[in-house]
């Protein structure tokens, strides 16, 4: 096979020799979707905001990719920055829980599994937590839930809408009832928001799990999800060992959830930024209180 040859498959998108697969850093250029097994060009899958432009597969990226989908360019002021999480119960199993924030924050470079802040869409302010699967499978700590507290709390302050990207295991097991408290606290927080009628949007990613879901993820007045993302509460195993039943092969999707209720719409991610343009402006949001601020 000439060399021609061989960029000519590649660019039809034919399997030749070893390709990357999703997240895989070993092949800088092409990298093989784990749904459709299509190979494509990283750039272009990056261009496409990481989605697979063969069957749609919404392949997972991090809070940095995600606020840049999102925002205005330039426009995301972010708050808290600085707070780390400890140890309180000077947890460990096959290693310590201190052990295990250092590796996550050297490998993300966050000091834990959100980031918040305030941002602007099409001159619009917007209030802007996005969890980071990446710190600890996007666990839920007691920074984590103060970070999303502070942020609820100054939306409501300012008269922001708000906008929470969800994708988590749950509550973070490590800080034990420290961690099950930031439920309730968020909650509260975002009660306070709503009796202040401002608008709350959840965007439901994958996965979106555990006490997140049984908490802030669900408490939206609009609820979003991203295409064939896993949502719920316990896992499919312990509901099927639990109700002694087989359960559907789409439960836990986000598309069994929207036919169930749960979810309100389904937005694949390149339509996201223009989808919450339209519901801000719907909901009375004003461009010009953006620039007072």
């Amino acid at each position: 096979m000439s060399l021609f040859d061989w960029f000519a498959d590649r660019r039809k998108g034919q399997f030749v020799g070893k390709v990357s697969q999703e997240n895989d850093e070993s092949d800088g250029l092409w990298c093989k979707c784990s749904e459709c097994t299509q190979v494509v060009y990283r750039k272009d899958l990056i261009a496409n905001a990481s989605v697979c432009s063969n069957c749609g597969h919404h392949n997972r990226i991090d809070s940095q990719e995600r606020i840049s989908l999102i925002a205005d360019l330039g426009s995301f002021q972010v708050l808290d920055k600085n707070l780390t999480p400890t140890d309180p119960l000077g947890f460990k199993d096959r290693r310590t829980y201190a052990d295990r924030l250092r590796e996550s924050q050297a490998s993300t470079g966050l000091n834990d599994g959100v980031v918040t802040g305030i941002c602007q869409i099409e001159n619009m302010p917007l209030a802007l937590a996005v969890m980071d699967f990446r710190f600890m499978g996007g666990s839920m700590g007691s920074v984590v839930g103060e970070k999303i507290t502070r942020l609820v709390e100054k939306a409501t302050k300012d008269g922001f809408p708000l906008l929470i990207v969800c994708a988590s295991g749950g509550a973070r097991m490590q800080e034990g009832m420290l961690s099950l408290m930031q439920m309730a606290k968020i909650s509260g927080a975002l009660e306070r928001h709503r009796e202040a009628e401002l608008l709350y949007m959840p965007l439901l990613t994958h996965p979106t799990t555990g006490g997140v879901t049984a908490s802030f993820a669900m408490l939206g007045d609009l609820i979003l999800a991203e295409p064939k993302a896993l949502i719920g509460f316990a896992g499919r195993r312990v509901i099927e060992q639990t109700l002694r039943e087989k359960l559907p092969e789409n439960f836990q999707t986000a598309e069994y959830l929207q036919e169930h209720g749960f979810v309100d719409t389904i937005v694949p991610r390149t339509k996201l930024r223009e989808t919450l343009a339209k519901l801000m402006r719907l909901h009375g949001s004003n461009p010009s209180k953006a620039k007072r601020k």
